[in-house]
């Protein structure tokens, strides 16, 4: 496994648990009726998750003349 391919198998990982984790503060506080701050967390996870996902396609553009294996 090359090394572009192992950042970005991780890259994803992070993507997904960025979201998971918002969905869930989001869930707390809008259904279970939670505080500020879950809300924030929510907004804020989200924001590294898109964050992540930029990254990703600019990581992909600078690194497109390397191979994946």
């Amino acid at each position: 496994m090359s090394l572009k391919a192992f950042h970005l198998l991780f890259l994803s990982a992070s993507v997904a648990l960025a979201f998971a984790f918002a969905a869930y503060e989001n869930y707390r506080f809008w259904e279970l009726g939670g505080t500020r701050g879950d809300l924030l967390l929510g907004f804020l996870s989200s924001g590294l998750g898109f964050g992540l996902l930029i990254y990703g396609f600019v990581f992909l553009r600078k690194t497109k003349h390397i191979e994946m294996i």
